[in-house]
């Protein structure tokens, strides 16, 4: 039934954006109402190929490393054998993991974002549907990152104007600054990428322009260091990946376009003003602080990865692993590495830099040949999705933004469009020549209005 197909659709755009507004979805009651938008999702496409009489799932190999590091969790939670008698106290099971209950609700959690991201893949399945999520992510980063500019200059030690966190620097939705940094390098990625690519028509060049003006020069008030590093290799990026072979004067117009961009974004920031990444990224970069000096965590878990290789310390069980290597002897409690490829060694060893590796190669795969499509439409989709991704792929050096549920579920929508890009579909069109789309039922159909609107035939078949 075509209403089963439209609902799933519609409830994986809503989980995007309510999984950014709800604090980040890093609290136990918002976590639980997420596995239960999953779960919703994973029975309305359980009917839906029951009415369909067709099991539809995506074979893209994106999926595994999610369910293999869900798994090796698991694994590390299986007891075998048990300790000799300690304190008097016998018969406690030998595991893997440092902390067995963080584990198995980590193994839940990567579970439900596998499947979140196995039905994302199977519902993008059209051109029309491909649009409509950029269009999505580009007005609800507008709107978020107009938002939270307003709320740094009215209200800026409250969340919403009601939450207070008086123990850290709160931005947009998140109660950690670098979080918010992370989604916007998204968010702004999908426009930047259409722009890049010529996909964008010329009356809506404006608005694009100033959409991705105004998300940079959140980004920048955030204030995150990360963030604008993040944000610069983005923009490097995309002026490499799109201008591969067009010449040097098509080199000097994408750096010209990327040099306005952003200095409309820092215009944007020093407009506002405040403390910026700008005026942070000279400011002494050491810290007291040990749960934010990255330079003291980073020592100590270069210490834990050692010590418990190959089998790793249990994934989601770094916080108690760490205490045994804390300097500080747990005067501040260490939840984090601030370093997501540091913490994957430390909490899955040898496995955890196997699964790594394997993302990296098919991402990067998936990449490179996506983003080469003759369709200029879904070029500028998947050059986007890529940047994006590859920015929280360099966020995740300085921050732990890949264990923030709202920043993977974007980043796993991001991947979606990625691999969605690299398909034909009936309903393509050149975005530089757009055709009207008319309604047949459930799915939509193509009327061409001239010669040149015939769909290219040079584009690979997935």
């Amino acid at each position: 039934m075509a209403w089963l197909n439209k609902i799933v659709f519609f409830l994986i755009c809503t989980t995007v954006v309510f999984t950014t507004l709800a604090y980040g979805t890093v609290h136990q009651p918002v976590i639980a109402f997420f596995y239960l938008s999953v779960t919703a999702i994973v029975l309305l496409w359980a009917a839906d190929c029951f009415s369909s009489g067709a099991v539809r799932f995506s074979g893209s190999p994106l999926q595994l490393p999610l369910a293999l590091l869900a798994i090796y969790a698991v694994i590390q939670i299986i007891p075998f054998g048990t300790f000799t008698d300690t304190a008097g106290v016998a018969g406690i099971p030998r595991k893997i993991s440092y902390d067995p209950f963080s584990t198995q609700a980590t193994a839940v959690h990567i579970f439900m974002l596998c499947l979140f991201f196995a039905v994302a893949l199977v519902y993008l399945d059209s051109a029309t549907r491909l649009r409509r999520m950029v269009t999505v992510i580009t007005v609800f980063g507008f709107i978020y990152a107009f938002y939270a500019i307003l709320q740094s200059v009215l209200s800026p030690g409250k969340i919403y104007g009601i939450y207070a966190v008086p123990y850290t620097t709160p931005f947009g939705s998140f109660v950690n600054r670098h979080d918010f940094a992370a989604i916007v390098e998204m968010t702004v990625a999908v426009p930047l990428g259409m722009m890049f690519t010529g996909a964008v028509t010329r009356d809506k060049k404006l608005l694009y322009g100033v959409a991705i003006a105004l998300m940079g020069a959140a980004l920048l008030l955030s204030g995150s260091r990360g963030g604008l590093v993040a944000f610069v290799s983005e923009i490097i990026l995309l002026v490499i990946v799109t201008t591969r072979a067009n010449g040097a004067r098509n080199t000097v117009l994408k750096a010209g376009l990327s040099f306005l961009l952003v200095a409309a974004a820092v215009g944007g920031a020093v407009f506002v003003g405040g403390d910026t990444s700008l005026t942070r990224i000279t400011s002494d970069t050491s810290s007291r602080d040990i749960t934010s000096n990255r330079a003291a965590i980073w020592s100590a878990t270069v210490n834990l990865i050692a010590n418990t290789l190959p089998l790793g310390s249990g994934v989601g069980a770094y916080q108690q692993a760490f205490t045994a290597y804390d300097p500080l002897s747990g005067a501040q409690r260490v939840e984090q590495a601030h370093n997501d490829y540091l913490q994957v060694l430390a909490d899955a060893g040898v496995v955890g830099l196997v699964i790594g590796g394997l993302f990296l190669f098919w991402f990067i795969r998936e990449g490179r040949r996506n983003t080469r499509v003759a369709n200029t439409f879904r070029r500028g989709v998947a050059v986007g999705a890529f940047a994006g991704c590859f920015a929280i792929l360099i966020h995740s050096v300085f921050d732990f933004v890949l264990h923030i549920t709202a920043i993977s579920v974007m980043f796993l929508t991001l991947m979606a469009m990625l691999v969605a890009s690299g398909r034909k579909y009936d309903d393509d069109i050149d975005e530089l020549d757009l055709t009207p789309l008319k309604r047949s039922g459930g799915a939509a159909s193509v009327t061409p209005i001239s010669q040149r609107s015939r769909r290219r035939v040079s584009d690979h078949a997935e």
